[in-house]
């Protein structure tokens, strides 16, 4: 038999063990109390359109008449729908643009301010400030100045150089670049600001000893800056692209998709589909189609995290 030693140090880990589980226990519960509205508000918001619109891509529904089931015909309905192939490249179109003309901008922009050592702050605030103006402001201001008469701003400009007038935003030739040059002007300044905040973790040393090796301004940007702030420039890629393909408010409020539907975009073709045809609407078509980009543009970003932790690792 066991001696009284023996029992007490097993009875005082048990009592330990229950306690123990009686306070994880406790503040689980309390945690869970603090989560619920917190979960409660954000499955009503966020999840549930979601299911919502898994739901109305089967259904024939219009929110005024009885929905009626029909499978997959509302996705097979939006691939033969030919504004969906000219939605499609007038996308692909715009964040090419915006990848080639608006992406380096904030970059040029961030690393020029950084090399300013007096009124950064100013120079900050003036770049950001775009921002800070409502979109539909920035739109209507904009069009004031893509004024296609040779009064207009931006042909007044060019007429000094005896050039113009320009069609901005009624050529469908220079309709899409017109608004790529808004858009990047309205948004290049949130950019701008975190790039300023990388930049400041780059080691000063590390330009030291490149100007103590006589590099060019070119060389200490390509060789150090840059890879410095690598993974911010991966960040920014990601969420410009995402954005492009996300383009409605400027083609909405400039051209409303035309001429000729040469600013159709994706998300200006679901706005149609739900607003824009019979009584209330093809909801049916708007989520389908609404699912299909959120499918394309998680496979996107799973590819390019895939693609740029791969770059990270092996550099």
């Amino acid at each position: 038999m066991g001696s009284i030693s023996d029992v007490a140090p097993a009875t005082g880990a048990s009592a330990r063990r229950r306690t123990l589980r009686v306070r994880v226990t406790r503040d689980g519960l309390a945690t869970l109390a603090f989560l619920l509205p917190f979960l409660l508000v954000f499955g009503l918001f966020a999840w549930f359109p979601i299911v919502r619109a898994f739901v109305m891509s089967v259904q024939d529904t219009n929110l005024v008449s009885e929905p009626v089931f029909v499978g997959l015909e509302n996705f097979q309905r939006v691939l033969a729908d030919p504004l969906f192939g000219i939605a499609i490249r007038n996308t692909a179109w715009f964040a090419f643009l915006a990848l080639i003309f608006g992406y380096p901008v904030p970059i040029i922009l961030a690393v020029a301010m950084s090399e300013v050592r007096r009124h950064r702050g100013l120079l900050s605030a003036l770049a950001y400030l775009p921002v800070v103006v409502p979109p539909v402001v920035a739109v209507l201001l904009w069009r004031f100045f893509y004024e296609a008469s040779p009064n207009g701003v931006f042909n007044s400009i060019l007429g000094w150089f005896g050039l113009g007038p320009v069609p901005w935003l009624q050529s469908a030739a220079t309709a899409m670049p017109s608004i790529v040059i808004e858009a990047t002007w309205a948004a290049a300044g949130g950019t701008v600001i975190i790039y300023l905040a990388a930049l400041v973790g780059v080691r000063p040393e590390l330009y030291d000893a490149a100007e103590v090796d006589g590099a060019s301004i070119w060389q200490k940007i390509r060789y150090i800056t840059l890879p410095q702030i690598r993974n911010v420039l991966f960040v920014t890629l990601i969420l410009q692209l995402i954005a492009t393909a996300q383009l409605f408010t400027e083609p909405f409020l400039f051209t409303s998709g035309g001429p000729a539907n040469s600013t159709m975009t994706v998300l200006l073709l679901i706005y149609k589909y739900a607003c824009q045809n019979s009584l209330g609407g093809d909801y049916g078509m708007a989520a389908a189609l609404s699912l299909m980009l959120a499918a394309f543009l998680a496979v996107f970003t799973a590819g390019y995290y895939w693609l740029t932790r791969r770059w990270s690792v092996d550099s």
